[in-house]
């Protein structure tokens, strides 16, 4: 377990911490020199059962409360130092305030330099605590009365943080590492610290390391200044990583991922305020998260909300940021001497229209409501397809714990994609909405291919979604797949006995070369416009396809020179129409009119001179 302190400057935190554990957290030159804490110091207390009781000593002083902030994410417990001499200060008030606001830990208070005052200002000083206990939430905080320097109190108040029963939160997300340290140990190689967030790592695992954007081997752990082979959120850890990067590619605020993130680093984000004091629109801030500090812009997306109602809006920042879903940032002014509330991520993306609207407020509230990770994916899973790599990201999920939530009868899961059977069925009836008016539009077609299908009626979604909602169509007989050609139970009829009879006369006429419909009616001796009825019946059935309007080649043939493409595609990377005319030894206009048929019907697709394949299945007999 990990103890954060908190407290005025100079009210005896380093020396508190000294007499628990005999440790002098104190490490930096400077910091002797001086006499006070200017970044985090780290002091281990072992106990009987092998476990470790950690602390942070974090700075009082104001100048340095980025630095505090740094020591208090993802802290379970926290104990508050309070000078008896002093009473409660300036900067009591505002670490109180940025506890609650990081998450409210549990919280025992320390009085210290009880030595120095007389019994009735430590009573004064009691009072006061606990009046501030109450107004901040913490109404059973125990007190202890301590003198470091006589051992008052300190048997008393270390027996009580022992007996604290750890209870580590977020070890079913991703193991996540705000760094706050990187440094070289002599044979061992680097080494980084920092507070574990969530999750576990052991030894031999495989890390992500932001900033430098490697990826690194834990060789070996210290978990609460003890040699480990695991250790989980809510303990203090030093990494010994192998792997391409050294100490000075790493800075405070760089994290260690337990995978690789799916997204890039936010810059603008959605979040819920929590205020304490007024935030104007578009106001410059301090923004703290773990281990970073960065500056950036908030936008209200809403006028000020009632009580009851969660305040939105918009994070702007100046620097990208590592974020998750349910992150929490502490807001402070420009001038960094006011803490004006915290940010907690609802998206760590942002819609670049439509924030304001209603509807999206009214959602966005839902979300901000939402308690658990099922409950989330309810709300997400209506605004369309679901991306379930970018999801488990969002929300930090395991393999087991993503598999069970995305287990459902209610969802059609498909690769790295999640849809509802609601949307589904929508999807499903836009393809045949689509294929109904390709056939109104194109009666003298028998249908198109899947992948023209997908970008004539969902073009923006996954192709191997779409390509399983036609399956599914295909398999419950919605639509028909004549030889690659999607269309309609209905389309494609047989043809009348006149028309039979006539094509028994037309098919030994559909050889190798095409023919126009007024040649062939003159051929035969028959109306032209009878003719090209059949015609058209006659593609739609697949025997004949139009290369353009009124001039058919026997399909068969077409089948032909959709081979010759392939091939040409395969050995030369394209089909240019000369090398198409010289392969086929037409003139040039009709080479054209063949290649130009294949385009509209996406089968090939030009650039150029060149038509490069683009659905191979199309035109097979296979």
């Amino acid at each position: 377990m990990i103890i954060a302190t908190a407290g005025h400057v100079d009210h005896g935190k380093t020396t508190l911490l000294q007499a628990l554990t005999g440790v002098d957290a104190d490490r930096l030159p400077e910091e002797k020199r001086r006499g006070m804490t200017i970044d985090l110091g780290y002091a281990y207390l072992p106990l009987e059962n092998g476990t470790v009781l950690g602390f942070i000593d974090v700075p009082g002083h104001e100048k340095f409360l980025a630095n505090m902030l740094a020591g208090i994410g993802g802290i379970p417990h926290a104990l508050l130092v309070v000078a008896c001499d002093d009473g409660v200060m300036a900067q009591t008030r505002e670490h109180l305030t940025l506890l609650r606001l990081a998450g409210k830990p549990a919280l025992t208070v320390a009085l210290t330099k009880a030595d120095r005052v007389d019994s009735e200002r430590i009573n004064e000083v009691h009072e006061q605590v606990t009046e501030l206990l109450n107004q901040m939430g913490w109404r059973d905080a125990p007190i202890f009365v301590t003198a470091a320097s006589q051992g008052d109190g300190i048997e008393a108040l270390r027996t009580h943080l022992i007996a604290l029963t750890e209870a580590p939160a977020h070890l079913d997300k991703r193991f996540r590492l705000a760094i706050d340290r990187a440094f070289s140990v002599k044979g061992a190689g680097l080494v980084v610290t920092g507070t574990a967030l969530a999750g576990h790592v052991s030894v031999g695992d495989s890390l992500w390391l932001t900033g430098c954007d490697r990826p690194v081997r834990v060789r070996g752990i210290h978990a609460q200044n003890q040699p480990s082979e695991n250790a989980h959120a809510g303990q203090r850890i030093a990494l010994n990583l192998s792997g391409e990067v050294n100490k000075d590619q790493i800075n405070r605020g760089d994290w260690l991922l337990a995978q690789r993130p799916s997204e890039a680093a936010s810059t603008r984000i959605l979040v819920a305020l929590d205020p304490i004091a007024p935030i104007q629109h578009w106001q410059p801030l301090h923004l703290h998260h773990a281990a970073s500090h960065i500056t950036g812009r908030i936008s209200l997306l809403e006028e000020q909300s009632p009580e009851s109602v969660v305040q939105l809006a918009e994070l702007v920042l100046d620097s990208p940021l590592w974020l998750v879903e349910n992150d929490t940032l502490i807001v402070r002014d420009i001038s960094a001497r006011t803490t004006l509330g915290a940010a907690r991520v609802l998206q760590i993306s942002s819609p670049r229209r439509g924030k304001r609207l209603p509807v999206f407020l009214n959602w966005l509230q839902q979300l901000a409501n939402a308690k658990s990770d099922a409950e989330v994916l309810a709300l997400r899973l209506p605004k369309g397809t679901l991306s379930i790599p970018n999801f488990a990201w969002e929300r930090q999920l395991t393999t087991e714990h993503c598999s069970e939530l995305f287990h459902s009868d209610d969802l059609l899961v498909v690769g790295d994609y999640a849809l509802s059977n609601e949307l589904a069925n929508q999807f499903q009836q836009r393809l045949l909405d689509t294929l109904a008016l390709f056939h109104e539009q194109h009666n003298d077609q028998m249908g198109v291919g899947r992948a023209r299908l997908r970008r004539m009626a969902l073009p923006v979604e996954p192709e191997s979604l779409v390509f399983t909602l036609i399956n599914q169509l295909l398999a419950n007989k919605l639509i028909v797949n004549s030889r690659g050609w999607l269309h309609l139970p209905q389309h494609g009829l047989t043809m009348t006995p006149a028309q039979q009879a006539l094509w028994e006369n037309v098919e030994p006429l559909m050889q190798d070369a095409p023919w126009w419909v007024r040649d062939l009616a003159n051929e035969l001796k028959v109306d032209e416009n009878e003719m090209r009825q059949l015609l058209r019946q006659a593609a739609l059935q697949g025997y004949i396809t139009a290369v353009v309007k009124d001039r058919y080649y026997r399909t068969e043939r077409m089948h032909q020179f959709a081979d010759l493409i392939r091939a040409m595609d395969a050995t030369q990377g394209s089909t240019s129409a000369a090398d198409f005319r010289d392969r086929l030894g037409v003139g040039r206009k009709l080479a054209i009119q063949i290649l130009e048929f294949f385009d509209r019907s996406g089968f090939t697709r030009r650039r150029g001179n060149d038509h490069l394949l683009r659905d191979s299945a199309l035109f097979s007999d296979e």
